[in-house]
């Protein structure tokens, strides 16, 4: 499949772009606003000429945020535009960057040329940096057409989406080319990108930006106070966090096995997507006595399950508990992000299912931070363990927390790269 025919399928699919943002919207009514900007129409008012960083979703706009800060720094006098596709991504932007006025935001258009086109010449941005794995033709190729360098910051590519690339070469090949920097995680990874059609000299190895992760001073602090207040100081937390469908009823069946030997254990449950909040807490609250981060309500000793249920807290959270358990690895979701628990000296579970940070996972687990489980049963084991050996859960956390100082500096080398690209 070459260019031209992704173009004329994408148009062809429109209906059914249409009808899943139609669905979606029922559940998430989100999704059924600011549309047009979707399709390159009534975009806010942007200044023109800056840098503009495209991240996906949540998770991606979490880890481009030290990156927007630094390029904010670095380059005092450029606006920078941030895109997402998704309204939790959108929120979140917002949020993290509510107290700077040269950021602008905006839905990135959908890859059909000519929305790229209305996009790209209404912000006219001089560099374009696009987080970790989400590549579309069109945009690049109308940079390409337009002299706009575009860098993949932050770039993974897990070897099963390699195989994906590799099947569609006619498009993805000269898409690579037009790239005009690959800073990719791994050397593993930086050889696929090689492999797929990117130029050699444009694919460098900075290491992940995730590890340059840095935790607010009062986050500790704040976390300890919450817990002294919750009259919860010596009881067992763990966090079950970023859970999917299918994985919430596998972990409270693990809590439910914690509470016949440890009856004062609380859980906090954090599910990945907003839209499932609802559907979560019935079904916490159908065996738990549950508490929603949302209401403000206090835990207390009664207390079972804490559900957060909020945007934006999930690193605060993770410093509330005691153990914690990544989620979307039980279920073939791929995994998200265990250095953030690592950073907070968290002894660290995962499930099996953790392509998306297959690298980072691999480290962590040789230096003895993190333990992979199969099933709740297992995961209910290895909590108690924890429980039952907090020395053991200390030198995990530890072991953590020395793997994330050892492999800071990708931030800079990135920064370095697009410093060249602006020129």
């Amino acid at each position: 499949m070459n260019r031209t025919l992704y173009t004329l399928l994408f148009h062809l699919g429109l209906p059914l772009v249409a009808l899943r943002l139609f669905l979606r919207a029922r559940k998430a009514p989100a999704y059924g606003q600011r549309v047009a900007e979707r399709f390159a129409i009534k975009l806010p008012p942007m200044r023109q000429g800056g840098i503009w960083v495209h991240a996906v979703s949540v998770g991606e706009s979490i880890a481009a945020a030290p990156m927007v800060r630094a390029l904010l720094k670095a380059y005092p006098e450029l606006p920078i535009t941030v895109t997402c596709m998704t309204p939790t991504g959108s929120e979140r932007i917002r949020a993290l960057f509510a107290d700077e006025p040269r950021i602008q935001h905006c839905y990135l258009p959908y890859d059909l040329p000519w929305a790229a086109a209305r996009f790209l010449d209404h912000v006219r941005p001089r560099l374009g940096v696009i987080m970790e794995t989400e590549l579309w033709p069109n945009h690049i190729h109308q940079c390409a057409k337009r002299g706009i360098p575009v860098a993949l910051a932050n770039a993974r590519l897990s070897a099963r989406s390699a195989r994906g690339y590799g099947r569609f070469a006619k498009l993805t090949r000269p898409m690579l080319a037009e790239m005009s920097l690959i800073a990719a995680q791994t050397e593993t990874e930086a050889e696929r990108f090689r492999s797929l059609g990117a130029r050699p000299e444009c694919v460098q190895v900075t290491g992940s930006i995730k590890f340059d992760l840095k935790l607010d001073e009062q986050l500790l602090p704040r976390a300890r106070q919450l817990r002294e207040q919750w009259q919860a100081s010596q009881r067992p937390v763990w966090i079950a966090a970023s859970t999917h469908e299918g994985e919430d009823a596998q972990v409270l069946e693990a809590h439910r096995r914690l509470l016949q030997v440890h009856a004062d254990a609380l859980l906090i449950l954090v599910p990945r997507h907003p839209e499932r909040f609802n559907a979560v807490h019935a079904l916490c609250a159908e065996q738990f006595a549950t508490v929603r981060r949302s209401s403000a309500e206090l835990v207390t000793d009664a207390t079972q399950v804490l559900l957060g249920d909020t945007m934006g807290e999930l690193l605060f959270l993770y410093a509330l508990a005691d153990i914690a358990f990544v989620g979307g690895s039980l279920m073939p979701t791929g995994g998200h992000n265990p250095l953030e628990p690592a950073a907070l000296a968290l002894p660290v579970i995962s499930g099996p299912h953790v392509f998306n940070f297959l690298d980072i996972s691999a480290m962590l687990k040789d230096a003895g931070a993190l333990q992979s489980v199969d099933d709740s049963q297992a995961l209910a084991a290895a909590v108690q363990r924890l429980v039952e050996l907090p020395l053991d859960a200390k030198r995990m956390g530890e072991a953590g927390r020395a793997v994330m100082q050892a492999n800071q500096g990708a931030l800079q080398h990135l920064l370095d790269g697009l410093a060249r690209l602006l020129g």
